[in-house]
């Protein structure tokens, strides 16, 4: 930094300039010396001291600025002029410091400073009130004003506590310099095998212990193979074979970080993550995986468990991982940046009290907003279905990519999210995603040969929702395939749970995408089709027919019918494709109707009765439609 820009900043600092009205305490006239001195010093400064700007490179996450004296003849004969400098910086620090101090309710008219300056410092005072509503007024004040400085963001990032911070990542646009970047990590090496292996295998799945040791046996073979340079294929580890452009490393760390989000489920598991270094290392490998978002997914999957323990709160901030999170949300990719939702909402203490367990993802409000939720819409996918996948809108071949190009229609990932999400905005739009990555490693686990029944999954969704507040207000589901099974396996067991009643009294509609109410013809159609399709328990359940179906769908009718239910039921007509030559209509009508309610024919195979061809088809606007009455005496004011 030359002394001219040196000069410019003491001059801005003591000047005098500002709006008429503004109390001059500060004036040139009352140092002894006047200008004459402070120019006479500017000029010795230039000679006598030199600033190091490469410290600022390499100190990034602190703000200041170190200098370097120089040997000077002069030395001795400035101090006279010195001395009449620093009693002018000394006055302007005084000042600062009593801005600073004053209540809020405090008028700063006497204060000599700049009042863009004087803006900025009370709105981070403001944001360290007792007062909740003067704090996030504060924020959003802070996150609209687009005309600070490069060095007032600057400022701001070192000043703001954690809570701030997260309450700015979670508003629309912000501006990114808001945030600190994240320090440099620790050397990554085998820190992944290493902190896997310092977790507890208790409280955890059976199959999560027998991967979290096929991991941590995998990950040590990788590591001796790549120090003695040859790669290690083959084993009962990891298909490295499978994948020759890919690198082992990058296997063993996604194989690692599948396990660790399991761990970062038990609450005990994750103080352990936290004090091993966890996010440290957690985001070392998030920097070097920038090319892998489902890696990048996963750790911000972890994160957003971790996140759920409130003490684990102001580490996650200090690791920098609001700054990765505030601009994770800005990712065009739907399921980045829902991921990195999730994390910041169970991170916001200050406007939002529910909390997200790991599989619950919130689609809409994804941001601080002033408009209130008035009703909630659950989107529950099948067996083999996940929480964006199966909601994304139907894919097109070339020719269709071609006039949609034409049309400007933008293809949408998930379009609860971009086209319910619009269309009502003050509704909270969930979607539930179960054992996703623990369903694939289950079907080779030898620990556990069968899946979880739908029992099992019932109970463990219903905890999870009510973590998350469903039912504290309206409620309409859509389910699609053997997610309907499971809607209506929660609604019978929370009429068994008297801190659920809630949930039934809230449940205005069910939405149901050729859901097998009374089986399916596949499940007997073949022994390979149906265990390629379905998992074992779940076949038996699916059988057509079955006594533990005709069980449930008698109890749930007799449920809707009392708590009046509006129901919507769409069915396919087109066989799907499930294999090379083979195609088999999944759910037929008859088992797609319920029984009660409106049933809807519509001419798609059984993966595409959960898509929209667009907005303006039939099935998106039906379903729209259904929800809205459903709602319509809740959400009309």
């Amino acid at each position: 930094m030359s002394a001219a820009a040196l000069r410019w900043i003491r001059c801005r600092r003591l000047s005098t300039a500002g709006p008429p009205s503004v109390k001059k305490v500060l004036q040139w006239k009352d140092l002894s010396k006047g200008c004459l001195f402070i120019t006479y010093e500017v000029i010795a400064l230039d000679k006598a001291v030199t600033i190091d700007t490469s410290a600022i490179l390499q100190e990034k996450n602190k703000s200041y600025i170190y200098l370097r004296a120089t040997p000077s003849d002069e030395k001795d004969n400035l101090t006279g002029a010195r001395r009449e400098l620093h009693k002018a910086a000394r006055r302007f620090v005084e000042i600062s410091s009593r801005l600073l101090l004053q209540s809020l309710d405090e008028h700063f008219s006497h204060v000599d400073a700049d009042p863009h300056e004087v803006a900025l410092w009370v709105l981070l005072k403001k944001t360290q009130s007792a007062n909740k509503a003067i704090r996030l007024e504060a924020v959003q004040e802070l996150a609209d004003n687009h005309h600070w400085h490069d060095y007032q963001y600057q400022t701001a990032a070192q000043v703001i506590d954690h809570r701030t911070a997260v309450g700015l990542a979670r508003t629309p646009q912000v501006d990114l310099r808001f945030f600190r970047h994240p320090p440099d990590s620790c050397h990554l090496n085998d820190g992944l095998r290493q902190l896997l292996a310092s977790l507890p295998q208790t409280e955890v799945d059976k199959c999560v212990r027998y991967f979290t040791s096929l991991a941590l046996r995998e990950s040590t073979q990788s590591l001796a193979a790549q120090r003695g340079g040859l790669w290690s294929f083959g084993g009962n580890g990891l298909p490295y074979a499978q994948s020759l452009t890919s690198v082992p490393s990058e296997k063993v760390e996604s194989f690692c970080l599948q396990a660790l989000v399991q761990h970062s489920k038990v609450r005990s598991h994750c103080d352990h993550i936290v004090a091993n270094g966890g996010l440290q290392l957690l985001q070392r490998v998030y920097q070097l995986r920038t090319d892998s978002m489902k890696i990048q997914r996963n750790i911000v999957r972890i994160i957003g468990n971790l996140a759920l323990n409130e003490g684990a709160h102001q580490a996650i901030a200090q690791s920098g991982w609001v700054s990765v999170l505030a601009e994770m949300m800005q990712c065009p990719h739907i399921m980045q940046a829902s991921h990195a939702a999730r994390a910041l909402a169970n991170l916001d203490r200050e406007t939002v009290k529910e909390k997200y367990p790991d599989g619950v993802y919130i689609l809409h409000p994804q941001t601080r907003s002033n408009k209130p939720i008035k009703a909630d819409v659950l989107f529950i996918h099948g067996i083999l279905g996940a929480a964006f996948k199966t909601w994304r809108q139907k894919d097109r071949n070339t020719l269709e990519e071609e006039e949609a190009a034409k049309r400007e229609d933008d293809y949408t990932e998930c379009w609860p999210k971009s086209w319910l999400a619009a269309d009502c905005p003050n509704l909270r739009v969930l979607s539930v995603e179960y054992d996703s990555h623990l369903s694939d490693w289950m079907a080779q686990c030898p620990a556990e040969n069968q899946r979880k029944s739908l029992a099992y999954r019932s109970q463990e969704l219903l905890k999870k929702l009510k973590l998350a507040g469903v039912g504290e207000r309206p409620v309409v589901w859509v389910a699609h395939s053997m997610g309907g099974l499971l809607v209506k396996k929660m609604l019978l067991d929370a009429l068994q749970d008297p801190d659920m009643h809630g949930l039934l009294q809230n449940t205005k509609g069910i939405m149901f995408y050729s859901v097998p109410h009374y089986g399916t013809f596949m499940a007997e159609y073949s022994v390979n089709v149906r265990y390629l399709l379905f998992p074992s328990i779940e076949v038996r359940e699916l059988c057509k027919d079955s006594p533990a179906l005709r069980s449930l769908n008698d109890n749930f009718l007799n449920l809707a019918k009392e708590k009046d239910f509006k129901v919507l039921s769409f069915a396919e007509t087109l066989p799907t494709n499930i294999g090379p030559m083979i195609k088999i209509l999944v759910v037929p009508t008859q088992s797609a109707n319920l029984g009660i309610g409106e049933l809807i024919e519509v001419d798609v195979d059984h993966l595409n009765i959960c898509k929209p061809e667009r907005k303006d088809s039939f099935l998106y606007k039906r379903s729209l439609q259904f929800i809205l009455d459903a709602l319509q005496s809740y959400i009309a004011h």
